[in-house]
């Protein structure tokens, strides 16, 4: 695949970050794209390397020697075609991926993997200019109903893959607009929201329909899905976040990243915020709890508000820098990494855990802090205070929320709390109600729900139909 000595003969060179006083300025992307003449030796770096273990690092098994030599070789539709082939979104992964195919990847050994992330977003830009990204609709119907709750990244998915086979699809989204955390989680400085909106309108061409607004289990039973369907798909996400319940939780200024982040979103896209409480980061000294993707984009966020200062912590140990490659590879790492938005100046600390919040006339004036072992127990004599304004609670998400639609349909949960199906058929305890993505698997990506969603696609059309040619 690509050109068999192309590894000894260019380096690794990726993408690159407008510097940071310049993009916290603003909330637009801020990553600048590798030209075409530099793509095509990157994807000459894919070397022949017998078994292409980014196959398995992938969870949508994209075929990347392939696309890889195809960009190699200037034949840049055909790539885009087998892209294509096994990701509905590569424009999504393409940028908020964090790339398990390059921690395959052979090259990673020497910590060079071939920059398959960079080069598969570069495909499918160009395709969206190009004009290859073509609405596809069926060329006839099957007469069968199917509804789709949660319009992220897993019932966009399944969506598509069952209009494209003659099934009439309704997506139902609680908010204004489609995209779930896409839209309302993931800042626009990591991803702009016309990236959801041109999919949206290609969907909508393949007959499609979105109901926005509406609430399944609150502004409609769901019950009412079941009569009305033949079958249901619920690609809601993990939405059950983590507490912290120590004393001094009840302050103001402690507050949900979830509560947090998508008012932020909302105010660049132009949405109102809605009747909720304010949430700024505007001349405050913040703390951030939880060191994930969520935690990070608070960071960010709260940079672009006018922040005096962001600290992050977590109560896990920090990683090395460096993982034992013979140990672990091909396999993802556990080691250090520094996000762009915590290298925008975050402070941050680690095997810290919160004691307790202390506040003057009922708002949070900062934390109790201890640090802990490697067993999480607190270590004597350890104790220490951070000051904070304000408090974004980023620690990950327990389970789906069970009020309202789980419970009005009465399904089964497994052990986490999330709605209990398996890979293969994808289907709850109800005959016709199949689930998908962060509501059956808990908290995960966006490539992983894009799986889900094209396995329960296949999963529903083969319920339906009695058989299906849609791909797992």
């Amino acid at each position: 695949m690509g050109k068999p000595t192309g590894f000894k003969e260019f380096d690794r060179a990726d993408r690159k970050y407008a510097p940071v006083e310049e993009r916290v300025k603003h909330y637009k992307d801020f990553v600048i794209p590798l030209p075409p003449e530099e793509l095509n030796k990157q994807s000459a770096r894919c070397m022949d390397c017998g078994i292409p273990f980014c196959h398995n690092g992938c969870p949508v098994n994209n075929i990347i020697p392939d696309f890889n030599d195809l960009v190699y070789r200037n034949e840049w539709q055909e790539a885009f075609i087998t892209l294509d082939s096994t990701n509905n979104f590569p424009e999504f992964t393409g940028r908020i991926c964090p790339a398990p195919c390059e921690a395959a990847c052979t090259l990673n050994i020497d910590d060079k993997p071939v920059t398959i992330k960079t080069i598969e977003c570069a495909i499918i830009d160009r395709a969206f200019q190009e004009g290859w990204v073509e609405p596809r609709p069926a060329p006839y119907r099957t007469g069968k109903s199917v509804a789709i709750v949660g319009s992220g990244p897993a019932g966009m998915a399944a969506a598509q893959q069952l209009a494209r086979v003659g099934h009439d699809v309704t997506l139902f989204e609680k908010n204004r607009k489609v995209g779930g955390l896409l839209r309302y989680g993931i800042p626009d400085f990591k991803m702009e929201k016309h990236i959801i909106d041109r999919r949206v309108e290609q969907m909508q061409a393949e007959g499609v329909v979105f109901q926005t607004g509406v609430h399944i289990g609150v502004d409609m039973d769901a019950q009412e899905l079941l009569g009305k369907f033949d079958a249901v798909l619920l690609t809601g996400g993990a939405e059950k976040a983590r507490d912290l319940p120590v004393p001094g939780r009840e302050l103001d200024g402690i507050e949900f990243a979830m509560d947090f982040l998508p008012q932020q979103n909302r105010r660049v896209g132009g949405e109102p915020v809605g009747n909720v409480k304010e949430i700024v980061a505007t001349g405050k000294h913040v703390v951030v709890i939880g060191g994930g993707d969520t935690g990070s984009d608070c960071i960010g966020t709260s940079f672009r508000q006018g922040a005096l200062s962001v600290t992050q912590i977590e109560i896990m140990p920090q990683p090395p820098e460096r993982e034992n490659k013979p140990l672990v590879w091909p396999n993802w790492p556990m080691k250090m990494r520094t996000s762009s938005s915590q290298a925008e100046g975050a402070a941050r600390d680690f095997a810290v855990n919160t004691v307790s919040f202390e506040g003057v006339n009922g708002r949070v004036t900062g934390l109790n802090c201890v640090r802990v072992d490697e067993r999480m127990q607190p270590i004597p004599g350890s104790e220490f205070q951070i000051p904070a304004d304000l408090v974004l609670l980023a620690m990950g998400f327990v389970s789906p929320v069970h009020e309202g639609m789980i419970n009005q349909l009465g399904l089964n949960l497994d052990g986490r709390g999330n709605v209990a199906a398996d890979t293969i058929r994808y289907q709850s305890s109800l005959d016709k109600v199949f689930t998908a993505g962060d509501m059956r698997r808990g908290q995960s990506l966006v490539v992983w729900a894009i799986r889900e969603g094209r396995q329960a696609a296949r999963a529903v059309d083969l319920y339906l139909m009695g058989t299906t040619e849609l791909p797992r």
